[in-house]
């Protein structure tokens, strides 16, 4: 009876210590995995071109570290925010030059369109390509208020000589790029002339309500500088 129950004891401990190597090596394993793998963004469903990206839209996906390139995204805060430059599918691991936070194309649905002079009564001499802006219509038989819910993206103000108003030394789309709030500050100090056209992007219905409103010669609209401009900085960007 003793040499049986030692030889259950061996086997017991034979068994529990083959147990704790193979508890180790599966540890080791997780390990190593964890050490040669990345953490990526990837969209939870087909994304087109001209799309927001919203949290939602987007998960974390692992892959082997040997597949991982720098332009790769491994933030889901640094996406959140940026618009689709090209078709993002189910999965793919999000790169960074597949979307921009500051489009100065029209989205899928929109066009750009330059606001005649005569539509306008004032546009904020701070406005610059890229930023949002609030669009205000104004006339004698109807009462002043807000164009749009949303605001719009301007795609580009120019001199009355055709100019692109910027500071040459100090570009405000770099400085709205880079998330620098004095660098842009100094870039609309500095620009280099007065607004005299100024091109939105707008979807039809947009262009054809501002049309009507617009043509008759009583309505002006008024162009405002939108705070979600500086927000993009102090949020989207530091993402």
């Amino acid at each position: 009876m003793g040499k049986g129950k030692n030889r259950m004891l061996f086997i017991a401990a034979a068994l529990l210590s083959a147990l704790l190597v193979y508890g180790l090596y599966l540890v080791q394993l997780h390990v190593l995995e964890k050490e040669h793998s990345v953490q990526v963004v990837v969209p939870k469903r087909f994304i087109a071109a001209g799309e927001r990206l919203e949290a939602r839209d987007l998960q974390y996906q692992t892959i082997a570290s040997s597949a991982y390139t720098e332009d790769m995204v491994t933030n889901v805060e640094h996406a959140a925010g940026q618009e689709a430059v090209v078709p993002l599918g189910e999965g793919e691991p999000l790169r960074g030059w597949k979307t921009d936070l500051n489009r100065l194309l029209p989205g899928r649905s929109q066009s750009t369109f330059q606001l005649p002079r005569e539509y306008m009564l004032s546009v904020s001499s701070g406005i610059r390509a890229g930023d949002s802006v609030l669009v205000y219509v104004s006339g004698p038989a109807l009462a002043s208020r807000r164009l749009f819910l949303e605001p719009v993206t301007v795609a580009s103000v120019k001199t009355s000589g055709n100019q692109e108003i910027d500071d040459p030394d100090n570009p405000n789309l770099l400085s709205l790029a880079e998330g620098d709030r004095q660098k842009m500050y100094a870039s609309r100090r500095d620009a280099n002339g007065a607004i005299e056209f100024i091109n939105l992007n707008l979807s039809e219905a947009q262009w054809l309500e501002i049309d009507a409103l617009c043509k008759g010669g009583d309505n002006k609209l008024v162009v405002a500088f939108s705070p979600e401009s500086l927000n993009r900085i102090g949020g989207e960007s530091s993402r």
